[in-house]
């Protein structure tokens, strides 16, 4: 199926924005699952059950699992498997940022898609559409391409003029315009900056989904990011927490706690739908 039949049917099925980001740590694992052979896996396998009928996607951040070596990548894969099986209309987004020439991309692609079967993947436009095209020519998958992103730091580059306006804007102009002929493309886009991200909307108008991170620990606000990111329909966004979900208890009941911040997000975000 293809990445945006698959979002579109969890958004509708789950009444849903949210995209809960599974990244663990293991320094705050509860103790209960920390100490068994695969803390990761059992980590996620009990967060995705409590939070499965409450979001539109899964995140994983690649470098969580690569930390742990080979026995963490492993996790990773199975954390797919478990996921893909059990809810398989439930898209699954890999956060690499990946992005290279040549070789190295039917590396990074057969890894993402072939060996993890991810769904849809981060991307940086740094090395250009060269760099860009065997991932764009997946017509299936999502590709996510950073634009705007959520940390302090972010304006370094991203605010920089290139003909006449800033960076970021290049950016998004160029994915829109250029390199989204499959309609598989979307941008990242921080919930810390929704000045950037309402002239974005602008730039792109409905027909672009935005992976927005910044919610929650990183201070960007709900409410914000609907009146600047959201489509005219009220969607158009895959708005992403991690900690603030994952980590709401280190005790015996965190599942039970995630899916009770996962709950308080979804009602938050869809007072403004």
């Amino acid at each position: 199926m293809r990445f945006a039949k698959k979002l579109a049917s969890a958004v509708a099925n789950n009444n849903s924005l949210l995209c809960v980001g599974l990244d663990p740590d293991l320094a705050k694992l509860p103790t209960s699952i920390a100490r068994g052979e695969n803390p990761l896996l059992e980590f996620n396998k009990a967060i995705v059950d409590a939070t499965a009928d409450l979001v539109c996607a899964y995140k994983l951040n690649s470098a969580m699992y690569e930390a742990e070596g080979s026995h963490g990548i492993d996790q990773l894969k199975q954390t797919s498997v478990y996921v893909t099986s059990k809810y398989p209309n439930i898209p699954i987004i890999m956060d690499a940022k990946r992005a290279d020439i040549g070789n190295t991309n039917n590396g990074y692609i057969s890894y993402t898609f072939d060996y993890l079967n991810m769904d849809a993947v981060t991307l940086h436009p740094y090395l250009g559409g060269e760099a860009l095209q065997p991932f764009l020519d997946l017509k299936e998958k999502g590709l996510i391409i950073l634009c705007r992103t959520s940390n302090d730091g972010a304006g370094e580059f991203q605010d920089l003029i290139v003909k006449s306006e800033p960076l970021y804007q290049r950016v998004a102009r160029q994915v829109s315009d250029k390199w989204n002929e499959n309609n598989n493309c979307l941008l990242v886009i921080g919930a810390t900056y929704p000045e950037e991200m309402k002239i974005i909307r602008d730039i792109v108008g409905d027909n672009m989904t935005f992976l927005v991170p910044g919610v929650g620990v990183q201070g960007g606000s709900v409410a914000d990011v609907m009146k600047a990111g959201a489509t005219s329909g009220g969607d158009g966004l895959i708005i992403n927490s991690s900690r603030g979900i994952i980590f709401a208890s280190n005790g015996d009941d965190f599942a039970e706690a995630a899916r009770n911040e996962a709950l308080k997000l979804v009602d938050e975000i869809n007072q403004y739908r």
